[in-house]
This record gives C-alpha cells, structure tokens and sequence, in this order.
C-alpha cells in the first residue's frame, strides 16, 4: 500500500515536511544533502508517535453529507485548524476532486496557505477581520464573513480603492453571543446599501445548542434569522445564499437550517456529536473516521508488587505487572486527564494507562496483553482486532469534546496518508 508521507512542520510546510533542514554528526546541515538523502533521514525519525489518515474515507464522508441534504444543497467542508489536524492541504485536494466548490477557514492565513498550495474552490474565512490582513482577502480572493456594519464600510472602502467589487458573507448573532451583528434589519439594510463596491452574497448565523433537543435555543435562533431574512425580502434583498447549519443539524435532519449551503466540519472527519440532552430524531448522516492516531513502544519493563509508577507516584502496583513506556504524552496531544484513567490498544487487546501522562511519555499496563517489544506499534486512537477508541470515547474520559481530542494532536506529530 503506498503511502505518502508529511510532516506537520508549520503552516506554511505542509509539503515540505521532507525538505527541511535536519542536523547530524558530520555535518553542519542537512542541506549538504541531496533531497532524496534528506527525505531518508526526515522519515527516519517519523515513527515515534503519528498519524495515519484516510482521504479516501473524508471523501466518502462528503458524499454522504452530499446525499442527505441533496443535490440543491452546497457542501462546503470546513478544513480550519489543519483540518482538525489531519491536513488541510491534502483534505482540501481531496475534496476539491470530490466535487466540494466551497471550503471554510477560521483565518487568513490559513485561506493562503491553502491558495498557495492551488486549491482553486472558493474559500470562506469565517473569523478574521483583522485590519492588517484585509488585503490579501483581496490580493488571494478569499470571502470574509463580516461581523459589524462598521466592517462592512471597511470592506467597501477597501475594495472600492482597489477598483474592485468584493463579496462577503454577513454573520448575524441571533443567540450565539459572539461574532455577529445584532443590528435591526434596518440598519443591517442601510449599511448594506449604502456599500455599493461590494456584494453581499450570502447572510449565515450559527447555532450555539445544536445538539441539546431539551432546549428551544435553536428555534428561537431560527426564528430570528427568519425574520431578517423577511424583513430583507421585503426590502427586496435577497442574498444568493443562506446557510445555518453544521454537522449535528445536518445529521438529525433539521432541514428548516439547511437552506442553500451547509458547513460539516466534525461529520467530514467521521464523528457527530452525540445529542446533549432531549429526543433527537432519527439520524439520518452515518460517516466513519478517517485518522487512527499510534505511538511507538519505548521500553518494556516488569515491576513487582507495590511499585510506584510516574510523577507523584500516583498509581502502586497491586501485583506483578509488566508496563510499556509510549513514546507520546501530553506535549503530543494525549490529554493529561487520562492519567489513571485512559486506554489504549495493544495488539487487539486494550490495556489501561497508569500513572501520570507526562510530556513525553505515558505508561501503560501490559500484564493481559501479548508480548510486545520496543519498536511496537499501540494505538491511542483508532481500531485493531474489533476493539476501537475513537476521540467520542477519549474525550468522555478526560472531561472534554471529541473536537479537543483531535485538535489537540500536536504539531510533532507526523502525519502519514494511507490512501
């Protein structure tokens, strides 16, 4: 199976993982070497803790997004923060060829970067405004999201000084309390006529309770943008696009969100959040993750009965046990909350995290497991032999959400693609 391989090497190397500068003996950098001899010696370092990621199944995750909503409906797959790590510029080729003609970002940069890697699709930035970076909104044709009528005037005249016209997108704030207007509708109307070098192509809002089925704060957000949204029509504004919803009200069916566009972020990578509270309808989104997350085996040691094991001594032996010490910890993503408490999987087998997860390493209780050696594979998050944890499952245990858990994988994790 071929593979290819990237490191996560900061945002503006994505592909270029291979190409950086490594020292040695010998040598005052490695770029006395030759590309391919740098490549050999980059990838020799790659197998302590990384990941595995499957482009193919963020493609089937689209479609299946694509074929519940219909075909009146766009996808725009949002791919902010690396693609909830597993890679923005590879998912967003990926996706491209799919068929996706949209794509979200939080930021700018993230935008360029995926520009000057030449995705072509359009691209949404959903949550950057700054002054500095208005524009390369321009200069890399890049769609914000304004916030405020004050921006909207910004964005004018910004344009306008170009010889341009510029689109945007409008964020109304109707029960999220962050980004967004809550200007009335008629001044929302002024400024957006009184803005005649840029368009306002769509008008989007965002829900804060999507998954709790016990609260009517979703209804009442609808409800809210329906009546801008009438208030427009009677004015005879009508934005080409209106788009609410993300993955849980793509999942459960609420079609009165989906309106022309959606913005699956956590169902593209294979997860839906699990309804919070009340009956939820029947789910009519299955999807699948895409990345398995696994670490090496540093060292496999026997301790005796009322050994202490990690910082603070925090877990005793009960009995003789024989423990294998990872070589991955909190400072690659590994939340330190599953000291004592988390799991892994060692060969089809799940064996517990004891003691404290510390920077580098976390130590785990292979007692009932087969043997295993230094250099071993064990996954922290993924499936093997009908056992699987998946970021749901971590994040219950450690006191957070299945976002968190993916986000969090960090930077020196390497990233590996299996298809």
């Amino acid at each position: 199976m071929a593979c290819a391989y990237y490191g996560f090497m900061g945002p503006l190397s994505y592909e270029t993982a291979t190409q950086e500068s490594v020292q040695e003996p010998g040598k005052e950098i490695a770029g006395e070497r030759s590309g391919s001899e740098r490549s050999a010696l980059y990838r020799s370092f790659a197998r302590r803790s990384w990941v595995e990621i499957s482009l193919r199944q963020i493609v089937q995750n689209f479609r299946a997004v694509r074929d519940v909503v219909g075909g009146g409906v766009e996808v725009m797959p949002v791919v902010k923060a690396d693609a909830y790590r597993h890679g923005a510029v590879e998912v967003s080729r990926a996706l491209a060829a799919a068929g996706a003609r949209w794509l979200a970002v939080s930021n700018v940069e993230e935008g360029v970067i995926l520009r000057e890697r030449g995705i072509e699709t359009r691209i949404l930035v959903m949550a950057d405004f700054l002054p500095a970076e208005r524009g390369a909104l321009l200069d890399y044709n890049l769609t914000p999201v304004i916030h405020s009528l004050e921006d909207i005037a910004e964005w004018d005249r910004l344009a306008s000084g170009r010889g341009v016209t510029g689109e945007y997108h409008l964020k109304i704030d109707t029960g999220m309390g962050r980004l967004g207007t809550r200007a009335p509708a008629d001044d929302i109307l002024r400024a957006v006529s009184e803005a005649r070098h840029v368009r306002l192509e769509g008008l989007m809002t965002h829900f804060a309770s999507a998954a709790n089925y016990a609260s009517a704060q979703t209804e009442e957000q609808l409800r809210v943008f329906q009546d801008i949204c009438a208030e427009f029509a009677r004015a005879g504004v009508h934005p080409p696009i209106l788009h609410l919803a993300s993955s849980t009200p793509i999942a459960y069916g609420r079609r009165d969100a989906w309106q022309r566009l959606v913005r699956p972020g956590h169902a593209i990578y294979g997860y839906i959040s699990p309804v919070a509270k009340g009956t939820a309808p029947p789910r009519l989104l299955e999807v699948r993750p895409a990345l398995t997350w696994k670490t090496a085996v540093l060292a496999v040691k026997d301790l005796p009965a009322g050994a202490l094991v990690g910082y603070g001594g925090m877990y005793r032996t009960t009995h003789a046990t024989r423990i294998a010490v990872l070589a991955a910890g909190y400072a690659d993503g590994i939340p330190h909350r599953l000291s004592n408490k988390g799991r892994v999987i060692v060969k089809g087998h799940l064996a517990p995290i004891i003691g404290a997860v510390s920077m580098d390493l976390t130590t785990i209780d292979i007692t009932q497991c087969p043997p295993v050696a230094a250099g071993d594979a064990v996954i922290l998050l993924g499936s093997e032999g009908g056992v699987s944890i998946d970021a749901q499952q971590i994040a219950r245990v450690a006191g957070t959400i299945s976002y968190s858990v993916l986000c969090g994988i960090h930077a020196r994790v390497k990233r590996i693609y299996v298809d």
